[in-house]
């Protein structure tokens, strides 16, 4: 069962909000891996906006997504994809608009399914 995590510091989101995430994030999930919709499970988290720092610099606004689905299901491609199109999606939020919003699916293959900003760490060391 794919399973989304979205941690969001800043402002208290609005359930509507909350909601408009999951559907987003479920809609993500089956569009660009081939998920079915009926077994992706979404929980989104507020921390404390205090306790989350980037760079050591407190931050005003941070997401994290942590989507862990099956090793082998889906391709370095439909990976990226979906990392750009996550970040996309968050990006088209004022609430959730900021430099890092960060992409990690749980899987054996590190380099292609890590990512920050809409972009996977494989494509950032491939253009270095």
């Amino acid at each position: 069962m794919p399973f989304i995590r979205i941690t969001v510091s800043g402002p208290t989101l609005a359930s509507n909000q909350v909601s408009l995430l999951q559907v987003e994030m479920t809609e993500l999930m089956a569009s660009v891996l081939g998920k079915r919709t009926d077994l992706a499970s979404v929980l989104v988290e507020q921390a404390a906006s205090a306790g989350w720092a980037i760079g050591g610099t407190p931050a005003k606004i941070a997401v994290h997504v942590d989507a862990t689905i099956t090793a082998g299901t889906n391709s370095a491609q439909e990976k990226a994809r979906f990392i750009e199109k996550n970040h996309e999606t968050a990006q088209k939020r004022p609430w959730l608009r900021t430099p890092s919003c960060d992409l990690r699916r749980r899987d054996r293959s590190a380099g292609k399914c890590l990512g920050y900003d809409g972009r996977t760490q494989e494509s950032r060391q491939l253009a270095a």
